[in-house]
């Protein structure tokens, strides 16, 4: 059989679907991805364009972006050391397989183990992994240490409790005055911090669960060793992007709040920087210990203030198209609440551009400092929308044109006097 019907069968074949809690899935996916591998003349561009395609299954998509990562992987000439680190807050069901009585597992840490070994096998790349306990009321910490010490990749998992690092009283974390404290952003700082100390060449941050498959390791390395690039930085809603979001968390009301986000943010989406939240981001270690030497924040916000960092250390930033499949049921901003996630991430934007004495519109900073004050002040407004930005594409937002901070800080006084009822 030539390699052109052997593609045919295999993208026929593949499944239009990908559960994160499946485990054949997890091996059926790995399993398409070496069968690609092997079609040695068909190049990774071809296999994107064909990803491309109008009804292309899911798993070919997943599995084309798996065999461009792994092709560069064995390309690497040189040695390198990777660490990739994650915050866990409420993981103990993903963190654990799937049964009757844990429809949400996702076997996560073992899937990730598997997805890094595949990924770096005879490569010149060595892998390490970070998961850091944020604090987690349900014990995340001592699941993810009884995964570890019964595998026998465990000495490349180095599990930590954030409590661990807030015995020092000076550094990155001495304002940090306890796990409570943190919203993620403090784990995953302690994360870093020892992957600094164990002189990783690359830091990699990614998420809990299965949402970002680590096979694609290669994508974000591959600036990363090419060009030099400091910053390297997963975007979704890039064209060549893979995102599959389960369900829609937000109202209408979402797009006042990207207004209001983009304005304050300018300067990075100015620069094309569309999706600051993407759990899929690299920083080598001279960017990472030039970010942590002050950090702003230590909640959901600190992707921004670390971007921000890298633009005032002039650092340079590239983004890379990724796969991303949204693991929703017990993500953190489902478990704790949409707007409180959305309080956090406007609230801490506004403290890390003044922090970082970044260049903003100060006039949208105001409104949130007088309007956003807690998560009432968000749900009020979070299925209603003015009527500047009801036309407005999403693309098109943050622009002061279309509704000024004056204008928004009005329509807000009349939502909360009761003034503007749902259409």
């Amino acid at each position: 059989m030539s390699s052109t019907s052997r593609l045919e069968t295999l993208i026929k074949h593949a499944n239009q679907h990908f559960d994160l809690t499946n485990s054949s899935h997890q091996d059926h996916l790995l399993s398409l991805a070496d069968a690609l591998l092997e079609l040695n003349d068909i190049s990774s561009s071809q296999l994107i364009q064909l990803s491309l395609q109008p009804n292309t299954p899911l798993e070919f998509q997943l599995a084309a972006k798996l065999v461009c990562s792994r092709r560069y992987m064995l390309t690497i000439s040189q040695p390198i050391n990777v660490g990739v680190v994650y915050a866990m807050w409420g993981e103990h069901n993903r963190l654990c397989q799937k049964t009757d009585h844990n429809p949400n597992g996702e076997d996560s840490l073992n899937t990730k183990i598997r997805q890094l070994n595949w990924a770096c096998q005879g490569s010149m790349v060595d892998w390490f992994l970070y998961p850091v306990d944020d604090g987690c009321p349900y014990k995340s910490y001592d699941i993810a240490q009884d995964i570890v010490s019964k595998h026998e990749e465990g000495s490349h998992v180095n599990v930590l409790h954030l409590r661990d690092g807030l015995i020092e009283h000076n550094g990155p974390l001495a304002n940090l005055r306890s796990p409570d404290d943190s919203s993620k952003g403090g784990a995953i700082i302690f994360g870093c911090l020892k992957a600094l100390e164990q002189e990783m060449d690359a830091i990699i941050y990614t998420d809990a669960d299965n949402s970002v498959h680590l096979g694609q390791l290669g994508l974000i390395l591959e600036p990363f060793i090419e060009r030099n690039v400091q910053v390297v930085l997963g975007n979704r809603k890039h064209s060549q992007s893979i995102l599959v979001k389960q369900e829609e968390r937000w109202g209408i009301g979402i797009k006042t709040l990207r207004h209001m986000q983009r304005m304050v943010g300018r300067e990075i989406f100015s620069k094309g920087i569309h999706d600051t939240q993407a759990a899929f981001k690299l920083f080598s270690r001279n960017a990472l210990a030039m970010i942590l030497a002050a950090p702003t924040v230590f909640d959901f916000s600190f992707d921004t203030d670390w971007i921000l960092a890298s633009m005032k250390e002039q650092l340079v930033i590239e983004t890379i198209p990724f796969a991303f499949i949204d693991s929703a049921a017990e993500s953190a901003s489902v478990v704790q609440g949409p707007m409180s996630t959305w309080l956090i991430l406007l609230t801490g934007l506004v403290k890390a551009v003044r922090a970082r004495e970044i260049e903003h519109d100060t006039g949208m900073a105001k409104v949130i400092d007088e309007h956003v004050k807690t998560v009432k002040d968000l749900e009020l407004i979070i299925d209603l929308l003015p009527p500047e930005l009801n036309e407005v594409p999403d693309s098109a937002l943050g622009k002061k044109a279309l509704m000024s901070p004056e204008s928004l800080s009005l329509w807000l006084a009349q939502v909360k006097a009761g003034q503007v009822r749902m259409q």
